[in-house]
């Protein structure tokens, strides 16, 4: 039976995918499992497998290509089957949505979009959004063309219409979204229009957390990054309150069992948290090497959707960059985050008497549905104390 190669959407956010390369070409035999393409998501290059045996019968996908998830790319089959059924069935090959670098000729014949006409006086093809709208604008729909599925007329096709004209822009290059900036674009969207962000920010003084960094160097090759101490401080402090290491899901506050933290890690074209699973559960040395192990991968695009999706808690370090304080966006699921600053010299003023001080600032994002101020403050203020008397980062686990 011949077996239809679609898009995968291997995450929540992947709308469409980038076919970089095939790895076999029309007419060669595949074994279930084996790698036929490599494809570009929102956040890696992963390798896609052949779910049934066969020969790569029809590809219907150029290299360098983007398309939907869902797309039908190609089909695999025995030499002497009909394919035809497998190349209508359900999913159509359909046209990319934009070309990649690569520009090498088409493994296999793409079927043009086709746009059917709308019969004369036959009713508007719309969404009910786009409907109301029409009508409160005074549109005539049938004026439109629908740029949605099946020319679907959808909300933006109205209102462009009655957009003003945009001016001019000064002249330059447009630089094509690559797939991880159009989910950055998405993710955010989604993240800052709904949700109630507030936010608290707090000075520490990171000279003690600095000390447990030197003694780490002086007697060990590898040492952990001040990241790494922020992740285990973080973790220690969730353990302690429980109710920051939340969900807002509708009608409940969904509290995880597990203290999964994500570590924002900037790219050329973007960011990608790789997550840190069990964080609560693991020593300062543990954290350590699986972050450098995660950041190392994550840059050269290799990551797994399960290593980067579903952080229960997220941190943002910029200090290297040497920003003072910023704040960050919440992702979804996480109910919290915290934006941490560079750690300066700074002049501290203690019983009247000014002596220099290494401090940092630390400020938290919260979703205000799932978490009050007073929540946050508790939790800034363990986290805090944590940093400042750092034995207990380097402490052996105690189970609670």
């Amino acid at each position: 039976m011949a077996s239809r190669v679609v898009m995968p959407k291997l995450t929540d956010t992947m709308e469409e995918g980038v076919l970089l390369a095939w790895k076999k070409r029309e007419g060669d035999r595949v074994h279930a499992g084996e790698v036929i393409a490599e494809i570009e998501t929102d956040k890696a290059v992963m390798d896609l497998e052949a779910f049934a045996p066969g020969i790569l019968r029809k590809i219907l996908v150029r290299d360098g290509e983007t398309v939907q998830s869902g797309t039908l790319i190609a089909v695999i089959a025995e030499a002497d089957e009909d394919i035809t059924a497998a190349l209508s069935d359900g999913v159509t090959a359909a046209p990319s949505i934009g070309s990649g670098a690569k520009t090498g000729a088409a493994p296999g014949e793409v079927s043009a979009p086709v746009t059917a006409a709308r019969p004369e006086g036959a009713r508007p093809f719309a969404s009910p959004r786009a409907k109301a709208l029409a009508a409160e604008r005074g549109i005539d729909l049938s004026a439109l063309t629908g740029s949605g599925p099946g020319g679907r007329i959808v909300e933006d096709d109205v209102r462009q219409a009655t957009a003003q004209p945009a001016p001019a822009l000064p002249a330059g290059i447009d630089q094509p979204l690559s797939q991880m900036r159009k989910a950055i674009a998405r993710a955010t969207v989604q993240s800052k229009a709904p949700v109630p962000h507030f936010y608290l920010t707090v000075e520490i003084d990171m000279e003690q957390a600095e000390r447990v960094r030197d003694q780490f160097k002086q007697s060990r090759q590898t040492h952990p990054s001040v990241t790494d101490l922020l992740i285990k401080a973080a973790a220690l402090a969730l353990r302690r309150h429980p109710e920051i290491n939340v969900s807002f899901a509708g009608d409940a506050i969904r509290r995880f069992e597990q203290i999964d933290i994500g570590v924002a890690v900037g790219m050329e074209d973007g960011l990608i948290t790789p997550v840190i699973r069990d964080c609560g559960a693991k020593t300062l040395t543990e954290i350590s090497a699986e972050t450098k192990s995660l950041i190392e991968r994550a840059r050269q695009k290799r990551l797994q959707p399960q290593e980067y999706t579903g952080a229960t808690f997220a941190i943002s370090n910029l200090g290297m960059f040497d920003v003072d304080n910023f704040i960050a966006l919440l992702m979804p699921p996480q109910a919290a985050s915290i934006a941490v600053g560079a750690i300066r010299d700074v002049p501290v003023v203690t019983k009247g008497t000014v002596t220099a001080g290494r401090r940092m600032k630390v400020t938290m994002s919260c979703d205000h549905r799932a978490l009050d101020g007073l929540m946050g403050a508790q939790f800034l203020k363990e986290f805090k104390r944590v940093l400042e008397h750092p034995q207990e980062l380097v402490a052996p686990v105690v189970n609670p």
